[in-house]
């Protein structure tokens, strides 16, 4: 599977659905992100039942502002709509592979009860 181009039109949805979506935030002129494209562009042709998008940030300023991106390339995973993941940094393929690996065996039930106990101490 190729990657998807996000905007902040299809952000949302897109990271919303079931399922793992890995979002790769770049720009063209990143000498760090132009190093991480091929290694991303293989996963996704070994991962077709990962959405692997990628947000330009030139592009999409203040998607990339929402997100609180202040170093590119980064990376994050979304599994069910929750981000699980989010590290700045080029990953060599074996990284991506354990990430990808790690993000496949979270147990989601713990994670959302987990998430539900921070929200219950913090107040919100």
């Amino acid at each position: 599977m190729s990657t998807v181009d996000l905007t902040a039109d299809t952000f949302t949805e897109t990271i919303s659905r079931d399922g793992i979506v890995l979002v790769d935030w770049w720009a063209s002129w990143c000498g760090p992100c132009r190093m991480f494209a091929p290694v991303y562009d293989k996963a996704a042709e070994a991962h077709e039942d990962i959405v692997f998008a990628k947000v330009d940030t030139e592009a999409e300023q203040g998607l990339a502002a929402q997100a609180a991106i202040t170093s590119i390339p980064t990376l994050m995973a979304f599994r069910d709509g929750i981000l699980v993941f989010a590290q700045p940094g080029a990953l060599p393929a074996p990284a991506l592979e354990e990430v990808i690996a790690a993000v496949r065996g979270l147990d989601m039930d713990k994670v959302r009860e987990e998430l539900a106990e921070q929200d219950a101490t913090s107040g919100a």
